[in-house]
């Protein structure tokens, strides 16, 4: 199994490396705190997740900005350009329709995502994920100066080739794990970025807050969460499929947030992650289970209208046409360059008027 590493440029000009190995269906690991492409292939706390991802599927990974084979010094780290640096991604891949895999910080631009486009996603899959930032929750006294704490270790620490300071977040994040796994990740985090873009990163990600969104998410969704782990809290998964219509909650007896190969959770995900991969799609709705104002906007398409002019036309956003149109195509079952004609198109036969009118 090799991995075949490319290159694709983001909205603002940054470059971004993204690897794809495996053959099949397509499935997008949305990048998250911290990666390295090269790095991470052989790695003893991640090599069965590709290989297991790998088993009938092709998939797509990236470095986020900041991280790995990316560009090291970006000026925009915001939720809006992590998530615009998906979809280049997605578009440098060729990709249609995907699997998307939201892996803790991934979560949040993976939900962002599938609100937007669910007529490009097959599945979504959430495991240690969140819609807060640990700023966005509800925290004690000692939780803050806890935050404030790790900061400062990232600062003091990162660079250092004494691993002491990075031990900390390693230990938070794989308790469980061998001093091989744990010495690989102390490494990772030193090789990955800079001890200021590492501050940058979990600074934007401990104030994103996507809360709002997890009700337009329309896609099938699994949210895995280990129960005992102390990176991301177990509420947060628990919230994820709450509020995400119709998704399904997978607790997973683990205290690690990235599951280890040897661990008795790990079978027990790889078996619901590729059952819930393989489950045959919804047959698409009919066009009368459209809103009002989905077909609205579909009219208005067959019109020759475009998204600018819609937005003008019904006095909303064209950020909000663009998320009709999305539910709209997902619903119809419609993807691709060609969706956007074709659920006008399908519309308009099913509402046209009778001849001679």
């Amino acid at each position: 199994m090799e991995q075949q590493i490319r290159f694709c440029t983001a909205v603002d000009g940054i470059r971004l490396a993204y690897a794809t190995h495996g053959r099949g269906p397509a499935i997008v690991k949305v990048a998250n705190w911290v990666t390295h492409l090269e790095h991470d292939w052989h790695s003893p706390l991640w090599r069965h997740w590709w290989k297991e991802l790998g088993r009938g599927h092709q998939v797509v990974r990236y470095d986020e900005r900041g991280c790995g084979l990316s560009d090291r010094e970006p000026q925009r780290i915001t939720l809006e350009a992590f998530v615009d640096d998906l979809a280049t991604v997605v578009e440098a891949a060729r990709l249609d329709r995907f699997a998307l895999l939201g892996i803790s910080q991934g979560g949040a631009a993976a939900i962002c995502y599938a609100a937007r486009h669910p007529e490009r996603i097959s599945r979504l899959v959430l495991c240690g994920g969140y819609a807060r930032g640990r700023m966005r929750r509800d925290l004690s006294a000692e939780q803050r100066a806890e935050v404030e704490l790790l900061e400062g270790i990232v600062r003091v620490g990162w660079e250092r080739a004494d691993p002491v300071f990075r031990r900390v977040f390693t230990t938070r994040f794989v308790p469980d794990a061998t001093d091989r796994q744990m010495a690989w990740f102390d490494e990772l985090m030193r090789v990955s970025t800079s001890p200021t873009m590492a501050g940058r990163l979990r600074h934007t990600w401990g104030e994103v807050d996507v809360t709002g969104l997890l009700d337009q998410v329309r896609v099938p969704t699994l949210v895995a969460h280990a129960r005992d782990e102390v990176s991301v809290p177990f509420e947060e998964g628990r919230l994820l499929a709450t509020r995400i219509p119709d998704a399904r909650l997978l607790p997973l007896d683990s205290r690690n947030h990235v599951l280890l190969p040897d661990e008795p959770a790990w079978p027990v995900f790889v078996r619901e992650l590729h059952a819930f991969l393989e489950t045959p799609p919804a047959a698409p709705v009919a066009a009368g289970e459209l809103s009002h104002r989905e077909r609205e906007v579909l009219r208005l398409v067959t019109a020759g209208l475009g998204n600018e002019q819609i937005a003008d036309r019904l006095h909303i956003s064209a950020r909000t046409v663009e998320r009709h149109l999305s539910n709209s195509y997902a619903k119809l079952g419609v993807s691709g360059k060609g969706a956007r004609a074709a659920a006008a198109a399908y519309v308009a036969r099913v509402e046209q008027a009778p001849s001679g009118r």
